[in-house]
């Protein structure tokens, strides 16, 4: 890897142009700017990719043809990434603006940790400057005392996962452990990539490097998610099922953690008929076969996979 590494900012969108341009106006606002950015539109219908041609002619746009959630987008934009050569990859959604220093954090607490960490994840919070219940990295249990002690030294803690909402990764440890699950369409993708990537290996939240997640509303994952909860049972049984991201006593831990949260969402749900169908459909379809891989599924819009 080269004295000063290229990193690649991955936008992933859909339908959101005015939250996307104030996204990519952040990213150029950073005080160490990412050296090439890749936009990824999910066959938006509001004009987003004319707007990314028309006002970022210097942002390299992936326009799919199809809708492919988040978990194909940042599965597509990843790989494309790593064809463009980046050492580090900085993914985040589109409605994330990073602060003009948020970056330049993360880069900074990678220098600071030996390794270097696999991940390293900002702040996030909310439009009124609190902490965003959703996508919270989960703290890493039972961390080594010499790695607790690395990332205090760099103002930061060790973490087990994180959320796209704003991760920088290493480009090697990618290649080694492969791409986000294009097939998980949305929900758990983030966690399931992540704790692929960081099994056995360091990554950390990073406090100082904070990222504004303009969400309609302030919430967690367990507010009433409708018709999507499909996706979140279906992508939970692959997960602790057929991902090679968690070990055995984590699946206890975190499937207990799962359970919990369906409970709690059932409990504030107003419409339970609903999501007692998305619970048998989820678990018909997350047992009966597992994600297709990444070339296959995402085999009709012609692109290259390394």
């Amino acid at each position: 890897m080269a004295d000063t590494p290229r990193v690649l900012a991955v936008v992933v969108t859909y339908d959101r142009r005015e939250l996307l341009t104030e996204a990519l106006a952040a990213i150029r606002s950073q005080t160490r700017a990412p050296d090439a950015v890749i936009v990824v539109d999910n066959a938006s219908t509001d004009g987003t990719a004319d707007l990314v041609r028309d006002r970022f002619g210097d942002v390299e746009l992936l326009a799919m043809a199809r809708n492919t959630g988040g978990a194909g987008g940042f599965a597509a934009g990843t790989g494309l990434a790593l064809e463009r050569g980046a050492d580090l990859i900085w993914l985040m959604d589109d409605d994330t603006v990073p602060k003009p220093d948020a970056l330049a954090a993360l880069m900074d607490a990678r220098e600071r940790i030996p390794g270097p960490p696999a991940l390293v994840a900002s702040r996030v919070v909310w439009t009124d400057g609190r902490d965003h219940p959703m996508n919270t990295p989960r703290p890493k249990p039972r961390t080594r005392p010499a790695e607790q002690k690395a990332a205090e030294a760099a103002g930061c803690v060790p973490v087990r996962s994180a959320s796209f909402v704003s991760v920088l990764v290493e480009a090697a440890a990618v290649r080694e452990r492969g791409l986000p699950i294009a097939d998980y369409f949305l929900w758990n993708d983030d966690f399931e990539f992540t704790t692929r990537l960081l099994r056995g290996r360091t990554g950390v939240l990073c406090p100082a490097s904070v990222v504004v997640h303009k969400t309609r509303t302030f919430g967690s994952t367990d507010v009433d998610p409708g018709e999507r909860f499909f996706y979140e049972v279906r992508n939970k049984v692959w997960l602790f099922t057929r991902s090679r991201g968690l070990a055995p006593a984590e699946r206890v831990l975190y499937g207990g953690s799962t359970l919990r949260r369906w409970t709690l969402t059932f409990a504030r749900s107003q419409d339970r008929t609903v999501l007692r169908r998305g619970l048998f459909r989820g678990l018909t379809a997350g047992l009966r076969a597992g994600p297709r891989p990444n070339d296959e599924a995402l085999a009709d819009l012609d692109v290259e996979w390394k």
